[in-house]
């Protein structure tokens, strides 16, 4: 029997397929005159950006490009990168954004296995993207970005037309469409690719508009918000805050590459509300130059996220008058998709007992559906005893539609119903969840379990310590020992031994690193620490060939 709720129907009057498009449409309307984007001495309103972003679209119409064609870019963080992501996809088509960090034979792949089309370019990144192009046989339409707040403005164009003029061309009036099914593509965003060639993530319309709107409620964000651009957009999207920053009537604050002074100008003169950034970046400002902090007094929030961040780092941005709220998430999950939510009372505790609460992955993001600690094996919850071992496993709305061209990889990552993260967890009496390792990362040593990320914490809490990572070195007689790499911070001379006494005070004696190097620690482009260039390193140093 047909229920008479079932019979009430779903018209274009109820019901619009989400999208964040419309974040653009709104926030011309309401707001027309107000700072859009705001680069150096460059002011965009919103109206401007709207009209920009229509002649963009209706230019790669022009081109002849289709719905699903692949519109690549090589840019860092300036007007034509946040104007990519509405212009992009106004088209029908997809916007990969590349990052710029990568090397020319990793771009080619990228190029290529999303077969696109159309490649923006920024000057900086120009002989990049003509070694990467040298490499494939495949048509490609390059559009040059010139921008006058680079000082190197006179690289050679290798385009077809630089990007002001191409858009100045086009219909300012162009009429866009929204995507008839939400699920259509969006975004493709590749993962780190550290072992093997990266995979293509892809996103649809409706994840990046409901993680747009779930970003502003996870950081309490107040209506047009100055967010600044520490964060890469080509990562995640931005972590979805182009279109959030939109959603929320506000204004993006550009900037090319991460300058610890130039953040704490930008900061003051613009009274910046909100910026994002993994642990790398707080760790630059914390530990920059007197003379270049600044503390602040007004409200300024940020997220943080990609590995958990060591009680000293938030510690240190409360000194600066900064707020952290730790967020996580990966690649497949749009950015952030749970967060350390504050709970009342927090506040109250020592800023110690706080850093040790947040520092935490916590719950799921405001509008994910579920982030869950489960037994891979059962797919059970592991009990929140704070002990037992689990894997941090998502599902909702706020995850990916798959992996391109690999279906063997998207049945694995989705199996059982559930996102697999990879991340092995604890659930904490609270029901939050706390990573222990990556599954990779658990060190075995003589039958007992180390978290790398425990003896990670405890060294960090060292004050001459800027980066700590600790991974497996072969034991002829434990199979396996820490064995941790140290930065140290500039100016800070202090011995293997005194670090290796410093972790006596607070860990079990096999947890002990029973080598530590200090050296300067590869990273990945996006700022994560390379450790599996650091177990090569351990695996050298136990035969005795790494010095």
């Amino acid at each position: 029997m047909v229920s008479a709720y079932d019979e009430l129907p779903r018209t274009p009057a109820n019901f619009v397929a989400l999208s964040p498009l419309r974040y653009l449409e709104r926030a011309a309307y309401i707001y027309p005159q107000q700072a859009a984007i705001i680069h150096g001495t460059r002011v965009i309103t919103w109206q401007e950006t709207y009209t920009r972003c229509r002649q963009f679209a209706s230019q790669l119409k022009q081109l002849g490009i289709q719905k699903n064609d692949t519109v690549s870019v090589l840019l860092p963080n300036v007007p034509a990168m946040i104007e990519a992501h509405f212009a992009v996809p106004m088209s029908g088509a997809v916007l990969n954004t590349i990052n710029t960090r990568l090397d020319a034979k990793t771009v080619a792949f990228m190029l290529e296995h999303a077969e696109t089309k159309v490649l923006l370019v920024d000057q900086e990144f120009s002989e990049l993207a003509k070694a990467a192009l040298s490499l494939i046989n495949q048509d490609i339409f390059v559009i040059d970005v010139d921008d006058a707040e680079y000082e190197k403005c006179f690289t050679p164009p290798i385009g077809a037309i630089e990007y002001e003029d191409w858009i100045s061309e086009g219909d300012e009036y162009f009429e866009w469409i929204l995507p008839n099914d939400e699920w259509d593509a969006i975004s493709l965003n590749y993962t780190s690719g550290t072992t093997g060639n990266p995979k293509g993530v892809v996103y649809h319309h409706r994840g990046a508009y409901i993680n747009a709107a779930s970003n502003i409620i996870a950081c309490g964000m107040t209506p047009r918000a100055k967010y600044l651009w520490t964060l890469p957009l080509f990562h995640c999207n931005g972590w979805c805050f182009a279109w959030t920053v939109a959603a929320n009537g506000g204004t993006n604050i550009c900037l090319r590459k991460v300058d610890p002074a130039l953040v704490f100008k930008l900061i003051e003169q613009h009274k910046i509300d909100y910026f994002c950034g993994a642990p790398i970046v707080l760790s630059m400002l914390i530990n920059a130059p007197k003379q270049h902090q600044i503390k602040f007094n007004h409200r300024v929030e940020v997220m943080v996220a990609g590995a958990a961040p060591p009680a000293a780092i938030i510690e240190g941005m409360r000194h600066l008058g900064v707020n952290v709220t730790h967020v996580y998430g990966l690649t497949e999950t749009y950015g952030p998709s749970g967060l350390c939510a504050a709970q009342a009372g927090w506040s109250d505790l020592s800023i110690q007992e706080q850093a040790q609460l947040h520092a935490r992955q916590g719950v799921p993001y405001p509008l994910q559906d579920s982030m869950r600690v489960l037994d891979p094996k059962t797919m059970q919850p592991v009990p929140a005893d704070g002990q037992t071992l689990g894997e941090i496993m998502f599902r909702g709305n706020i995850v990916m539609k798959g992996y391109l061209k690999n279906p063997k990889a998207t049945e694995e990552a989705f199996a059982d119903g559930w996102f697999h993260s990879g991340d092995l967890a604890v659930c904490q009496p609270d029901g939050y969840a706390k990573i222990t390792d990556r599954a990779k990362d658990v060190i075995i040593s003589g039958g007992e379990n180390i978290s790398s990320l425990e003896v990670e914490e405890v060294l960090y809490r060292h004050p001459a310590v800027l980066t700590a990572a600790v991974v497996a070195k072969p034991d002829p007689q434990w199979q396996e020992v820490p064995c941790a790499f140290i930065e140290l911070k500039a100016g800070v001379n202090i011995t293997t031994e005194e670090l290796i006494e410093h972790c006596k005070k607070d860990l079990a004696r096999f947890k002990v690193p029973k080598d530590i190097v200090i050296t300067e620690i590869p990273k990945t482009s996006t700022g994560k620490l390379q450790k599996f260039i650091l177990r090569d390193w351990a695996k050298e140093r136990a035969t005795g060939q790494f010095t």
